[in-house]
């Protein structure tokens, strides 16, 4: 029969994107990652969260040298004049890039001495800052993990994710709670509004006890201290003074690794049985 009452309901999509089958939809968006990371085994991840827009310094700084030719052309323009602004501080920035992608590299080193209680690399799966880490996990022969999420404008995964472990979600609800599944630490670069929420909501499911106390770790100072002025909260008191101690800066992947494992053996909860390499 041609009726749609007739097809089979878990194969009509019509009925399947159905306002009152959303209950099914969230438990289906959770159920298929939660499923492949524990065939995976994939059992505490390192999050890298950061800019879409910060990319490979040669991108760039490429991008920076086309903007400098055009004006030199059109020194009238103010719409050039400004994105060649915006592309030297991009431009500026491009050094997290690196960092990320060492910080892959530095987690994914680790995985292989790991054994099964595997540890991964898990980012938002798109490009920029993401990337990198994907990248730079990529490059020492690691898997790691994306998460994506469908956006009105499209969104490709970056290349550098395990195939097996790219995954695409509907709702963010269910995107950042996996991201905080398995999260043993948090580790932010420069970004924007995307960044800045999965930083405040990890911040505040530590503040108010609804998760156990994880590392998090804000690379780049200079941009966290105007981003986030964490004394101004203290000063107004909507915050508590010992809420400074959330989170800390760091400048280098390295830096930001060995703080990471370094938490973890004052927690006695080691991530390298102790060591810190």
């Amino acid at each position: 029969m041609a009726s749609a009452s007739y097809r089979q309901a878990d194969q009509d999509p019509d009925f399947l994107q159905h306002a009152g089958m959303r209950g099914m939809r969230l438990q289906a968006d959770y159920s298929k990652a939660e499923s492949i990371l524990r065939n995976y085994r994939i059992e505490r991840t390192i999050i890298v969260f950061g800019s879409t827009r910060i990319p490979d310094p040669q991108v760039a700084r490429e991008r920076v040298e086309r903007l400098r030719r055009s004006s030199e052309t059109r020194p009238d323009d103010v719409g050039l004049a400004r994105q060649l602004a915006v592309a030297e501080r991009i431009h500026d920035k491009s050094r997290y890039y690196e960092v990320a992608r060492e910080l892959g590299s530095l987690v994914g080193r680790a995985q292989h001495g790991i054994g099964r209680d595997r540890l991964a690399v898990m980012t938002g799966g798109g490009p920029g800052i993401m990337e990198a880490a994907n990248r730079g996990a990529f490059d020492v022969g690691a898997h790691s993990v994306g998460l994506n999420i469908s956006l009105p404008h499209e969104q490709h995964p970056n290349p550098y994710v395990t195939p097996d472990l790219c995954f695409s979600f509907h709702y963010f609800a269910l995107r950042k709670l996996h991201f905080l599944l398995r999260a043993t630490a948090l580790v932010a670069c420069p970004g924007g509004y995307g960044t800045l929420d999965e930083l405040f909501e990890a911040l505040t499911l530590i503040q108010t006890r609804k998760i156990e106390p994880l590392p998090v770790v804000l690379i780049g100072r200079a941009f966290w201290e105007r981003a986030f002025d964490v004394d101004f909260l203290v000063d107004e008191g909507v915050i508590d003074a010992e809420d400074r101690d959330l989170f800390w800066f760091a400048e280098t992947a390295q830096e930001a690794w060995e703080g990471i494992l370094q938490w973890h053996i004052n927690a006695g909860q080691p991530l390298l049985g102790g060591r810190v390499e």
